[in-house]
């Protein structure tokens, strides 16, 4: 059996490269979701926009309960 020296560096070679650029593309996916991501995802929101669910919300004497709400929401779709 002959074993090409020459051969195997190009492989070698290839290899390194390979692996050396996965770990590039992954460190900048990395960075572009640490930059995508909002800074304080729990924050009230700000502006004219509405809080859907209170979730300590008082409920008043005509209100349904979670489950037919959530029944309403699957029927109406919104």
């Amino acid at each position: 059996m002959i074993v090409s020296v020459h051969k195997w560096l190009e492989r070698t070679k290839f290899l390194i490269l390979f692996v050396t650029l996965t770990y590039v593309l992954y460190r900048v996916f990395a960075l572009f979701s640490v930059w995508v991501e909002p800074v304080d995802k729990y924050r009230h929101p700000s502006g004219t926009s509405v809080k859907v669910f209170q979730q300590h919300a008082i409920q008043t004497e005509g209100s349904e309960s979670m489950a037919t709400r959530l029944r309403l929401f699957y029927w109406y779709g919104e």
